[in-house]
């Protein structure tokens, strides 16, 4: 993920929406159950953390899969590994 849409992530004064959403009152239970155990002020902060934990993990996962066709479409037009690896530092260090 770039620094500056982390940085952004991170920040407390984003803009919110309201979502509704059903779900299994057991499974609402046990959220409001664990929340106050795991440092949540309620169940819908827990909710967010694992929906922003979810999607972070999909983001990454289809980030890496695109970077991974891109360097493979790459070694088949004959771009030496040498240069695909020096333009992935320079994107990583830069």
């Amino acid at each position: 993920m770039k620094i500056e849409t982390l940085k952004q992530r991170l920040d407390k004064n984003r803009p919110m929406t309201t979502v509704t959403i059903r779900m299994p009152e057991d499974v609402v239970e046990d959220l409001k159950r664990i929340a106050p155990r795991l440092g949540f002020s309620g169940y819908q902060p827990l909710m967010r953390a694992y929906i922003g934990q979810g999607l972070r993990v999909d983001l990454e996962r289809l980030e890496n899969n695109t970077i991974n066709a891109l360097v493979e479409s790459l070694k088949r037009r004959g771009v030496s590994e040498d240069v695909i690896n020096e333009a992935l530092t320079e994107i990583v260090n830069g």
